[in-house]
């Protein structure tokens, strides 16, 4: 799974950095599980701790239940919930406003 042609909405064009989208999929291609669920969830959110902005990305698919996090330090403020969805000839990464 999602190794075929990618798409991304103009959601995620306009409101993700390229850099943060080829992490995204960076991080499904690399997932450490037996079996990738058609659907991937990102919850992408930027706190401030002590003047220092930290974009945490948290990971997860239902089934084979997975979830991990990632933080990062960031210049930019993100709150999103982002889908990375697989139909067999190809994937597409949108908001989940866009879904």
């Amino acid at each position: 799974m999602f190794n075929n042609t990618k798409y991304v909405t103009d959601g995620i064009n306009n409101r993700v950095p390229k850099d943060l989208q080829q992490l995204l999929w960076k991080l499904i291609d690399t997932m450490k599980v037996a079996n990738k669920d058609f659907m991937q969830l990102f919850k992408v959110d930027t706190i401030n701790e002590f003047g220092i902005y930290k974009l945490i990305i948290r990971h997860s698919q239902e089934e084979p239940n997975y979830v991990k996090e990632h933080i990062l330090l960031t210049t930019s403020k993100l709150n999103e919930k982002i889908y990375v969805i697989d139909d067999g000839p190809h994937s597409t990464m949108l908001l989940a406003e866009e879904y």
